[in-house]
């Protein structure tokens, strides 16, 4: 089983900054895609940012600079760096991560969702 488990959401003025980080644990293979969705109240979950594990990263048009995604191998750990967030921005945080594991013999790929952090912009 592969958990994931993000962090780093919080109340934040608009303008502001936030770090959201993202772990996933358990037993697999490789990690080979890892990403930032949002889903705000009353509307379909969308896509932020994800990044592959060779470091290439792709982000959605209304990022427009203002997000940085990263991530760090060694412990599979994804960070989204937020930056002049606005109050469109509201939303709960969901990181995705794909990738591979054993079954026996016999690789399977997974894909996992975490849990979502609240991200508010509010003055």
């Amino acid at each position: 089983q592969v958990q994931v488990v993000e962090s780093g959401g919080a109340l934040v003025q608009p303008g502001g900054s936030l770090r959201l980080s993202c772990t996933a644990s358990g037993t697999f293979r490789m990690v080979n895609v890892m990403g930032w969705h949002r889903q705000a109240p009353g509307k379909e979950r969308e896509l932020v940012a994800t990044i592959i594990s060779g470091g290439s990263t792709k982000y959605a048009d209304f990022v427009n600079g203002r997000f940085t995604i990263s991530r760090d191998n060694t412990d599979s750990t994804v960070y989204l760096q937020m930056n002049g967030l606005k109050p469109e921005d509201t939303a709960v945080y969901y990181c995705n991560v794909e990738g591979n594991r054993w079954v026996g013999d016999v690789v399977h790929d997974f894909n996992s969702w975490g849990q979502g952090t609240q991200v508010t912009v509010s003055s």
